[in-house]
Order: C-alpha cells, then structure tokens, then sequence
C-alpha cells in the first residue's frame, strides 16, 4: 500500500509539474502572438504618386496597434503601408478571422480561436461584417457550405513539416480538391492530381530530397523559341496586395500568402508540394516524347562546376510555391518580389515536367505563372521543351487582347 501511495503521489507531483511548464510555454506562445498583432509591411512607394521619396512621420496609436506614418517628399501628402482604411482591428487579426472561418469554422468558434491566438474577441457580429465585406476577395466563401459536407474544419486542411533539407510546410486543402474534380467542376481528368496529392504526406520519399540537388540550384538553358510569355494582371495580383499589407518581415511574406491562399482562394488547392524528376525520366522524355531539354549540353549548377551529359544528375527535386486547377488545366505558380525582374522559366518548367511524370498527365494540361502585387506572367511548359518544324501558322490570336502576335523564331524571351 505503502508503495502503490508513493507512485500515486510522484505521478501527482509530475502531471503538476508538466501543467507548470506547459502552462507556461502557452502564455510565452500567446505573448508572442500578441506581439506580432498589428504588424504591417514597411512603406516602399507612395500610393498617391508613385514617388520612392519618402520619409518616416511619427506614429499613430490605435487600440490595438502602432501605425506607421510616412510622408512623401513629392506630393507632401501623409499615408502609411496600409490600404484598407477605418478598421478598428489590425488587419492581421481580420485575415486570420476570414481564414478560420472560411475553414469552416463558426463565428462563435472563429471568435474563440481568435481569443486564443491574439489575446482579442472581435465578436461575431464584427466578423461577419468583415467576411461580407471581403467576400469579392474570399471566393471560396461559395464552396464552404459544400465543404462542411465532406470534411469537419479540422480535417479540411492537411499540413505536413518537411524537413528537406529546410522546414517545408505541405498544405493541401483536401475538400477543395474533391470538390474541383467533381461533376460541379467537370475536371474529372485530374483525378491522378488528387491522388498524388493525397499521398504525400505518406509516401514522399524524403531521403530523395537529401540526395537530389535542388531544382533552383541548376542553370538550365532551355530554347526560348516559339514560346511566349503573357503579362497581364491577374486574382493573384489582388490577394497578394491584401494579404501582404499585414506582414512586416520579408522572410514570412511565402507562408502567409500561400495560407491566405488555400484558406480563402476557390482554386489553390496546394502549397510547397515536392516533386522530384530523375534522370531516366529526363531521357524518357527526349527520347519517346521528343522533348528538347538537356539537348546534350553541360548542366551547370549553383557552386559546382559544370558537369558533362554523362555526369548529369541523377535526381532533381524541389518544392512548388502554389498549386492551383482552373479554366481546365493546372498552374503552378510561384510568388516572386519584383516579380518583373525575374524571368524563372527555367525553375517552372522543370517544377512542370516533374509533377507531370508523377501524376502521369499531359504537359498539355499544365500552365506555369511567376507573380507579385502587381504583375503576373504565365506561359506554356510545353512550347518550352516541344517545338515544332513546318509550322504552318507564325502567328497566334490573342483573344483577351483582341489582337494577334507573331510567335518568335529566335531563342529569345518574348512578353507581351
């Protein structure tokens, strides 16, 4: 008895002991939340002429946030990083609220979790103010219902770390993707889509992503003829701009837009989704489909020295940024800051041939886009790495633009 006491009691002393620590580490993780309440992305241009002239002018206190005040040295007029006026709440606290709603949560649990998170209760009134407000910008807001008949909000998103090398966080929006390849949708074909994507979290042969050299570290050479790249603006333009608003430190600026994106955006079904390619799949392809990609020349990669056609690597891997299924085919898009300075053909193109040898579909059905706050710019993978003798059309008619262009011969990028 005496022995069966003592147990009890050194049980008793450590589930105390562990309530102190967790206790405590929770009041350091919600201290911290709190703290990043009310961040906002620091000023880079004046939104009311454009001009990079400016300087900091004090600072405005709110309720629940600091914000920063700038003037330009053009126009003389006073604004600060944030575009969405006269709220009372940060906009931080407002995405993060649409996000869990639009998960599939109520406006009473949403308001709880908040409470949670930031230590702040906007109250259900206030949030579904901000989600009828938003809901031009939420379009997922018309499939939730949908949802919340296949998956309970708990399940509807499935996030997985990945330790590659880095920490990748998979996210895959499971009612989504259901609901895209139903009969409501009529993307059936992409069915091998949705089974890949349910089988990563199982079946990533991680150990590749030790071994295989990053995508983004090769420097590949693809011919640029025939192809062309189309700047327009896009829906991404406009959710970047709102999302991004709220996040101060660049680094976070990927994590935030792809969890805005697969919480709120009808069509992105998936964030960082690892594919890999391996060389017989390279040589698969140029030697039965007839695509044109190493074309017998050196790869050179980041740090090495190029290496010879024998010495190419056998496994190329990486990560997508957004994965989305639309207008019939799937975009693999990825966020780049200026976006109108990079040119990463090379990077998606290979993102493209790789998820297209795992999931078995067409190249034909993918399109690849780089994009920011105001530009967006997408092409074809496949008129990359197939090109086509005796074409007997040289030009190409631009539906939107209500014009035709001429499709270029010479290994040059053309954007129109």
């Amino acid at each position: 008895m005496e022995k069966d006491f003592y147990k009890w009691h050194k049980l008793k002393e450590a589930l105390a002991n562990f309530k102190n620590i967790f206790g405590a580490e929770q009041k350091v993780l919600l201290a911290e939340e709190k703290k990043n309440l009310g961040e906002e992305k620091i000023a880079e241009y004046c939104p009311h002429c454009s001009s990079k002239k400016f300087f900091r002018r004090g600072k405005r206190k709110k309720k629940l946030e600091v914000v920063q005040l700038y003037q330009c040295k053009e126009c003389g007029r006073t604004f600060t990083a944030q575009f969405s006026k006269g709220k009372h709440y940060p906009m931080n606290l407002v995405i993060e609220g649409m996000s869990y709603y639009n998960l599939g949560y109520g406006l009473e649990d949403t308001c709880r979790l908040l409470n949670q998170k930031f230590g702040v209760n906007p109250g259900a009134s206030t949030l579904s103010n901000w989600v009828d407000q938003y809901k031009g910008l939420c379009r997922y807001e018309r499939l939730r219902p949908y949802a919340l008949k296949l998956y309970e909000p708990k399940d509807v998103v499935e996030v997985t770390s990945m330790a590659h090398r880095q920490i990748y966080r998979f996210r895959y929006h499971r009612a989504k993707m259901r609901l895209t390849i139903s009969e409501m949708y009529k993307h059936k074909k992409f069915e091998a889509l949705k089974d890949y994507l349910d089988a990563v979290s199982s079946e990533t042969p991680h150990q590749y992503f030790q071994d295989g050299i990053r995508i983004s570290e090769i420097k590949t050479k693809f011919d640029k003829s025939q192809m062309i790249v189309r700047s327009k603006k896009n829906y991404a333009n406009m959710l970047a701009e709102f999302v991004l608003q709220s996040v101060k430190e660049n680094k976070m600026r990927h994590e935030a837009l792809q969890r805005f994106l697969i919480a709120n955006d009808s069509v992105t079904v998936a964030s960082e989704v690892p594919v890999y390619i391996r060389k017989e799949d390279i040589e698969h392809m140029e030697n039965q489909l007839d695509f044109k990609i190493t074309d017998g020349e050196s790869l050179e990669i980041s740090g090495r020295k190029g290496q010879d056609k024998n010495q190419f690597p056998r496994l190329l891997t990486g990560h997508i940024d957004i994965l989305q299924v639309r207008n019939g085919q799937i975009h693999i898009l990825d966020y780049k800051p200026n976006a109108a300075k990079e040119k990463p053909l090379e990077q998606l193109t290979w993102y493209a041939l790789a998820l297209s040898r795992l999931t078995g579909l067409r190249l034909y059905e993918f399109k690849c886009a780089w994009f920011d706050e105001k530009d967006y710019f997408e092409f074809f993978p496949l008129h990359v790495v197939k090109k086509i003798a005796n074409r007997k059309s040289k030009r190409v008619y631009l539906k939107n633009k209500g014009t035709s262009v001429e499709i270029p011969e010479e290994d040059k990028i053309k954007v129109i």
